[in-house]
């Protein structure tokens, strides 16, 4: 039997675990203050804690040091109704087991006490950050967004390397600024580094650096972007974009710490921290060959993985709120966001993820004209198949179905299936390059002759 100790205001909370962990033989201690339960963890020495944030008197963050002075490295579980990147990073800074947002599922809440009881041990500390502020700001108050919360808050102490996979526009920049800004090496620099932005020609330069002379173009000694990061955190933006050839040496890179520049032969010292970051499913990469597992692995060490904004709706107002507070112009105290409106961005499947419903409302904020949004000062939504992404199988099916039962002697089916599907990609992948066709034939997989033959095909210019 262990003694376990919860603190919290609300008399339906401690009376619910008090019945639950009771059932199972537990001994409960209830207290409705920070102050009272240091006063019984004195008495009882518990075996776990269960502490809420809000309390009258002191809160239960400020509290936890306090409980750390009495209880030593007892688990401690921090409750909250306002769950949010700093509280997560407060909690596990000061010691936290693990922290559970309120509502909470009461069998999942006493699996976590169950689990702390077993392990008897605190986590790692975190160095404290201060809360982000302004547009790069994480906003949610889904499970989901609280999840992401604790694992920013896990991975930020750490000095292993992070992967974070997600949709584009989710906002894998913003994780990894955030796991940066939160960890030891805060005061060094954050390098973000597009990879499948920079030419293929010159990537290898640009990455590792270059001496003077050791290609054309070369007029002096350059540092590359994993050298200009010493002392901080490197972001590998698009990282499955990276030709085959420069993953070998990117993966000593990081296992050596040491980077060696083109036309050098002597490798030089590095102290980075690599985050790396993709929308592309890097499983399928590696089935083909293009991508090497072994670099998979020493990126992946700890896996972050942002949902889609469709599948955590209950984000979608906290974040029109917030894009709302960036795009207000001065003077335009009026504007806000209508139930309606709230309704129909909750409606919309939002493919672009955060990145569209920004843009969205910054469009809505210009358009009112400093009054409340209404509907109308929305952009048109997006059709479903504007992207080619979320519905294609969907609509594919329906579109093959329909065109297998034709006889009509036409065109070949695949002809029409090509002729339906490749402008659209080739567009998409030309305007992600800039219109640099060698790149473009690089993502594709593709000959530069052949993209060349298929862009005059389909008469894009």
């Amino acid at each position: 039997m262990s003694q376990i100790l919860i603190v919290d205001d609300e008399v339906s909370i401690c009376w619910a675990f008090r019945e639950s962990l009771g059932d199972d033989g537990h001994d409960v201690a209830v207290a409705s203050s920070a102050e009272e339960g240091l006063r019984i963890a004195e008495s009882i020495a518990p075996d776990a804690v269960v502490l809420d944030v809000r309390l009258p008197g002191m809160d239960g963050l400020t509290a936890m040091r306090a409980f750390r002075d009495r209880i030593g490295p007892t688990p401690i579980i921090i409750i909250t109704a306002f769950g949010n990147l700093e509280t997560a990073v407060r909690s596990v800074e000061n010691g936290a087991f693990d922290y559970l947002v309120k509502p909470f599922d009461l069998d999942e809440a006493t699996a976590v006490v169950k689990r702390a009881l077993q392990s008897r041990r605190a986590p790692d500390r975190v160095a404290r950050a201060e809360d982000e502020a302004g547009p790069e700001t994480l906003v949610g108050r889904s499970a989901a967004m609280h999840d992401l919360f604790k694992r920013i808050a896990l991975a930020a102490p750490a000095e292993v390397p992070v992967l974070i996979t997600g949709e584009s526009g989710t906002g894998k920049e913003l994780v990894a600024r955030a796991i940066h800004r939160h960890g030891p090496r805060r005061g060094g620099p954050f390098l973000p580094v597009c990879l499948a932005a920079l030419s293929p020609n010159l990537i290898e330069g640009e990455i590792f650096g270059h001496l003077k002379g050791s290609f054309t173009g070369a007029t002096q000694d350059r540092k590359g972007l994993l050298e200009l990061a010493g002392g901080g955190t490197v972001l590998l933006d698009e990282v499955g974009d990276i030709p085959a050839p420069l993953q070998v040496k990117l993966l000593r890179a990081i296992e050596q710490r040491e980077v060696t520049p083109v036309g050098d032969a002597r490798p030089r010292p590095t102290d980075i921290r690599v985050i790396a970051a993709t929308n592309r499913p890097l499983d399928d990469l590696m089935a083909t060959g293009q991508f090497r597992e072994d670099l998979f692995f020493r990126l992946g060490v700890f896996q972050i993985h942002i949902p889609p904004l469709r599948e955590r709706k209950e984000d979608i107002a906290a974040l029109a709120e917030h894009f709302l507070s960036l795009a207000r112009p001065r003077g335009a105290s009026n504007l806000g966001l209508s139930k309606d409106l709230l309704k129909e961005l909750e409606s919309r499947p939002w493919r672009g993820n955060a990145r569209e419903l920004r843009n969205a409302i910054e469009h809505a904020a210009i358009v009112s004209r400093g009054a409340p949004i209404r509907v109308e000062h929305l952009p048109p939504a997006r059709a479903p198949g504007s992207t080619g992404s979320r519905d294609l199988p969907e609509d594919f099916l329906r579109w093959a179905e329909g065109e297998a039962r034709k006889d009509d002697g036409g065109s070949p089916l695949y002809d029409r299936f090509l002729g339906l599907v490749e402008p659209p990609l080739l567009r998409a992948v030309l305007e992600r390059c800039g219109g640099n066709r060698a790149a473009a034939a690089q993502i594709l997989g593709i000959h530069r002759a052949t993209l060349r033959q298929k862009l005059r095909r389909h008469g894009i210019d």
